[in-house]
């Protein structure tokens, strides 16, 4: 693993992870942890705002621009970024993964996605072990929920990583896999 400056994006389906796994990289890497519901949840909460809702785009614009703008700003003064979010659009979109990725590079930064994967099964168990009010509306209808594209891997360039086994291995597989 290199010194080179980098912005780790972790990516993947609710429960896999994403957090957990996120902090073990941003510890690893000593870079900044920009987790998209600590970052803007608490924003989103007072606003009373509906991410599903008729606001619903221009408020996802606004949470990404928030930890990509942040992120930009630790890179730009030397500080690694781990950036913690769903990602749908960039994961499914070379245009918006690259429109990141370019900002990343102007401050002489690489930019790795990271896919964490795991069965729809492991993820409604996770659910239910956590018993998050954001995840009600998903586990009404699990079945229906997860048969959409939302457990597909990444359209574009990215770092597969297992969910389902220790975070430990997920850690050592994405150091391992980056530039």
């Amino acid at each position: 693993m290199s010194t080179q400056m980098r912005a780790v994006l972790m990516t993947g389906a609710p429960a896999t992870g994403k957090s957990t796994v996120g902090r073990l990289v941003a510890r690893a890497l000593r870079a900044a942890l920009l987790d998209q519901d600590v970052v803007t949840g608490p924003l989103v909460e007072a606003m009373g705002a509906d991410l599903d809702g008729p606001s619903g785009a221009a408020l996802r614009r606004a949470r990404y621009e928030s930890i990509v703008a942040t992120a930009e700003d630790c890179l730009s003064v030397g500080v690694a970024a781990v950036l913690v979010a769903p990602f749908t659009t960039e994961r499914s979109s070379a245009a918006a993964l690259r429109a990141i990725a370019s900002r990343f590079a102007a401050v002489e930064a690489t930019t790795t996605l990271v896919w964490l994967t795991a069965p729809a099964e492991v993820l409604v168990q996770r659910m239910l072990d956590r018993g998050a009010s954001r995840d009600r509306g998903k586990l009404t209808d699990p079945d229906t929920y997860f048969a959409s594209a939302l457990l597909a891997p990444p359209t574009v360039p990215h770092v597969a990583v297992d969910a389902t086994v220790d975070p430990e291995t997920q850690l050592d597989n994405i150091l391992a896999s980056l530039p």
